[in-house]
C-alpha cells in the first residue's frame, strides 16, 4: 500500500474543499433563482392589477357619471332617494 504523502494530503484537502465550496455555490443559485422567479411573478401580478386600476380610474374620469354609479350601487350599497331595495335572497 502506498503511503499518503503530505503533498497528497494537502491535494486531497484542496480537492474537498474545491468540491464542497461547489456544491455550496450550487445550492445558493438554486435558491437564488427561485426567489427571482418567485419576485418575476410577484411583478406580472402586481402590473396586471396596476393595469386593471389604471382603466378604472380612466373610467371614473372619463364616463358620465353612470359608471361611477355603478360603482357607488354594487360595492357601497347606495341607493339614489325614493328607491327602495329589494333583497333577492343571494
Amino acid at each position: 500500500m502506498k503511503k499518503l504523502t503530505f503533498r497528497n494530503l494537502i491535494i486531497i484537502g484542496l480537492a474537498s474543499i474545491f468540491v464542497f465550496s461547489y456544491v455550496r455555490q450550487q445550492l445558493t443559485m438554486g435558491r437564488i433563482e427561485k426567489e427571482l422567479n418567485d419576485k418575476q411573478y410577484q411583478l406580472e401580478e402586481i402590473t396586471k392589477k396596476n393595469e386593471r386600476l389604471q382603466d378604472e380610474v380612466e373610467k371614473i374620469n372619463t364616463g358620465s357619471g353612470q359608471y361611477l354609479e355603478k360603482l357607488a350601487r354594487e360595492r357601497l350599497g347606495m341607493i339614489k332617494p325614493g328607491e327602495k331595495v329589494v333583497n333577492s335572497g343571494n
